[in-house]
């Protein structure tokens, strides 16, 4: 049997391909995507779920004159290998190569650059609105978003306004069941009912929105949404199409272990089976050092709860939830309803630990001003993925929070140094937090094998003095502090430097940095977050003010955005590892 896989790169050559080689290239193209991800990793299940969609829309609509937005993106492995970059697929994710999300920049046919979730229908919708405005009533715009995704706010903001124009466009449900994790809320299970047949079509949410509704049909069976899109094309004003699809489909452990083959790392492409990860005796994820210490905090202190936005594996809040499930809550993908929803719940007196991924967080911003810090309302976020995040580049960096949230009156920002300063932190803000508080700490491991150790408690206002020098004052802030030492200690004029740990950004602690001054003649700011508006800026300003004499350098994230790559070859671009430390401390 031919490979026709192999003859396709643009969706043109996919259109001379019969109806009947279709299911044979949605083989092939299962089986590619396992391939490459096997040994080069990357987000598995969702592009599995979607292949016969993705040749579907290639093969009916005229892309990318007709416009194709992929909610996330997750889903968009074989949106890229039709469309001109089969060939260079292996690089997804590394530094030079493609990215793992669609992005305008990197082909015609990414309409839309993607990452974050629910911002399809909105965007699309514009694209509609323009098209009408130009007079173009042919082009055709489609927009394909996940179940746990529309049920975000801005995904039912796109609904509501879309169903009051009569804009040429059609929003495609993947209904899997699952995000990350499992979808959650009332609109899930509103959404099985319907795909069950429990739920009456004069009950249909969609059509009060002014769509016209089909569905569900199943998104595996090619010939039949083929047919399906064909019809839709002939059709004019908003359009929504309910598909049913399985994550993983095509890969039997993918199928039956949805959470981990989201994005499962390393496998063996023969068998789908996980090369096994020795684990024992390594440092624990700073995301478990949370998870396990808000349970056994929990366990001793019933008022606290904790909050996530569809993250209870990603920010290991599932630990609680096993063992207090109505003391651990999913509210789905809805960032800003956690955070005001956080806010009520400690306003009433319960100690509410909200975690969410630092990039996720900008999602909220709104929310934590005018929701919590304004009403100074005792919130404990918990900042996960804080600093460079690596492979999944510029939609997902963390390195943005100190300095949109430096500028917020009432917050604490903390940013512990390792496990044990993160475990004692978290244990110092349940016995009497006052403020509304940001604990971040970075995706990865730590370094620190024995941490779960007597709980301590934290004066945050303390500045920690790590080593004493006689010249320069070496100011970090979290755990890049230690690739900041080892680099000093290997140096031949380690006699300069001095290293102080700020494990509290703000209130920033103006009188111990003057006593620094007095025995300092310079001071370098090393953090993993934005240069420009970030600790060191605080710092420069502060001592620019009043010590004028004293020279200050920042070294962290410069203003670009910073692409996918690994965190240490990110470091090294930013010129923070510890090859660019070294050179930059041997100067002295």
């Amino acid at each position: 049997m031919n490979n026709i896989l192999s003859q396709i790169n643009y969706p043109a050559d996919l259109k001379k391909l019969t109806l009947n080689q279709l299911p044979q290239l949605a083989s092939e193209m299962r089986k590619f995507i396992i391939d490459v991800v096997a040994t080069k990793e990357g987000h598995l299940g969702a592009s599995l779920g979607v292949v016969e969609l993705t040749i579907a829309l290639h093969y009916v609509f005229n892309t990318p004159n007709d416009k194709l937005i992929w909610d996330v993106g997750h889903q968009a492995y074989g949106h890229k290998i039709l469309t001109g970059r089969k060939d260079v697929f292996y690089t997804n994710r590394q530094l030079n190569g493609i990215s793992g999300f669609p992005k305008i920049d990197e082909s015609e046919y990414d309409a839309f650059g993607v990452g974050h979730s629910s911002t399809s229908i909105s965007a699309i919708l514009g694209m509609a609105l323009s098209a009408q405005l130009k007079g173009d009533s042919d082009r055709k715009h489609i927009a394909v978003i996940g179940d746990a995704s529309i049920a975000a706010g801005m995904a039912f903001e796109g609904l509501n306004h879309a169903g009051d124009t009569n804009a040429n466009v059609l929003i495609i449900l993947n209904d899997n069941a699952i995000g990350i994790d499992p979808s959650v809320g009332a609109l899930k299970s509103y959404l099985t009912e319907v795909k069950e047949g429990r739920n009456p079509k004069a009950n249909n949410m969609i059509q009060a929105l002014n769509f016209e509704y089909s569905g569900p049909i199943d998104g595996h069976d090619l010939p039949l949404v083929i047919a399906e899109l064909k019809r839709l094309k002939k059709k004019t004003g908003p359009q929504f199409l309910h598909i049913v699809t399985t994550k993983g489909k095509g890969l039997k452990q993918a199928e039956e272990n949805q959470i981990v083959y989201h994005a499962p790392g390393k496998f063996n492409k023969e068998t789908g089976d996980l090369f096994p990860k020795i684990e024992d005796n390594l440092p624990p994820k700073y995301q478990d050092v949370f998870g396990l210490t808000l349970l056994e905090l929990a366990r001793k202190n019933d008022k606290i709860v904790g909050i996530t936005p569809a993250m209870p594996t990603g920010s290991s809040l599932k630990y609680m939830m096993e063992v207090f499930p109505e003391r651990a809550i999913d509210v789905g993908i809805a960032e800003q309803h956690a955070v005001t929803l956080a806010a009520g719940m400690a306003l009433d007196g319960l100690t509410v630990f909200c975690t969410i991924y630092s990039t996720f967080l900008q999602r909220a911003y709104d929310q934590i001003i005018h929701d919590v810090a304004l009403q100074n309302i005792p919130v404990i976020f918990c900042v996960d993925r804080a600093g460079l995040v690596g492979e999944d580049g510029a939609t997902h960096q963390g390195v943005f929070d100190i300095a949109f949230l430096n500028a917020i009156p009432n917050l604490q920002i903390l940013s512990p140094k390792d496990a044990i300063e993160l475990r004692n932190t978290l244990f110092t803000l349940q016995l009497d937090n006052k403020n509304p508080t940001v604990v971040r700490y970075p995706k990865g491991r730590s370094n620190q094998l024995n941490w779960q150790l007597p709980f301590e408690s934290l004066d945050f206002n303390k500045v920690e003095n790590i080593r004493k020098g006689n010249t320069i004052a070496v100011f970090t802030t979290g755990t890049i502090y230690e690739t900041v030492l080892n680099c000093i200690e290997k140096l031949p004029n380690k006699e300069l430097f001095s290293v102080f740990h700020f494990i509290q950004i703000k209130p920033f602690n103006k009188d111990y940095i003057s006593d620094i001054i007095k025995n300092h003649k310079e001071i370098i700011v090393i953090e993993e977050g934005s240069i420009i508006g970030g600790f060191g800026s605080v710092v420069s300003q502060y001592v620019t003010e009043l010590h004028p004499n004293v020279k200050v350098t920042c070294l962290g994230v410069p203003d670009v955005f910073i692409e996918h790559a690994t965190v240490l070859e990110q470091q090294e671009i930013c010129g923070f590892s510890e090859n660019k430390l070294t050179d930059f401390f041997s100067k002295y």
